[in-house]
């Protein structure tokens, strides 16, 4: 549907790195190869918190949900070919590291966005049918 790299200090303190690069699927549409994920409750920047998925094997982090658990945020370097999703949008640009360069093509955003304002039809036609999909709360 549509791929963050997120700068947010949240995400550089989970990954250990200056960014992550997440993909947001339909949760159907998503599978582990092997085993069943362990999935830790986690704390959020939101303060909604998010449940992070990870193998059960080697404990890599592969995806995580947040309020919606229709959607989940695959780790784009769990893939076996990340080069697929390649960021649609820098998020949380305020805590970037310095020295990062974004591209000098790349969508990017101070904090967060409206996606009904930055998401292609495509994907918000996507995300429209996994909401109508959902049952409700």
């Amino acid at each position: 549907m549509f791929v963050h790299c997120c700068h947010c200090r949240w995400c550089q303190r989970e990954t250990g790195s200056a960014f992550v690069i997440n993909a947001i699927l339909e949760a159907d549409r998503v599978e582990l190869l092997a085993g069943t994920p362990e999935v830790i409750d986690t704390p959020s920047n939101s303060g909604r918190g998010q449940k992070i998925a990870r193998c059960p094997t080697c404990k890599v982090a592969v995806w995580s949900t947040y309020s919606m658990p229709m959607f989940r945020f695959v780790r784009v370097g769990t893939l076996d070919d990340p080069d697929i999703a390649p960021p649609d949008v820098h998020i949380f640009t305020m805590s970037k590291q310095q020295w990062f360069e974004l591209p000098p093509s790349s969508l990017a955003f101070v904090e967060y966005y409206d996606s009904s304002k930055v998401w292609p039809a495509e994907s918000l036609e996507r995300r429209a049918a996994a909401l109508a999909k959902a049952p409700s709360t």
